[in-house]
């Protein structure tokens, strides 16, 4: 069974993303293996899909900029990234619903 694609870490959201650049729209896409699969308008050129991963995440997760930090993976596809203090989750990390009402 693969490792999930997040772990917490105190009030840290560590993420293992699978990015695809040069995407027709920016989104989170699901798990693929042991990652987070996000596509990206960005291309993988001088950094400018990192950044824009940090930006779109940060958006995405409701928090600051400043709060989003690219922990490995500057130069590949598989990257770790940690999110402080999370407003929104990632449909993959969100927990299940109680299949019981109220």
């Amino acid at each position: 069974m693969p490792e999930p694609c997040y772990r917490w870490q105190d009030d840290d959201l560590i993420l293992s993303i699978r990015v695809q650049p040069r995407a027709s729209r920016d989104e989170v896409v699901g798990v693929y293996g042991d990652h987070l699969k996000i596509r990206l308008t960005a291309p993988p050129v001088d950094g400018k899909a990192n950044q824009h991963l940090l930006r779109f995440l940060a958006k995405y997760c409701q928090v600051p900029r400043a709060r989003v930090e690219l922990i490995s993976g500057q130069t590949g596809r598989t990257k770790k990234v940690r999110i402080n203090r999370p407003n929104r989750l990632p449909e993959p990390v969100m927990p299940p619903a109680s299949p019981y009402p109220g």
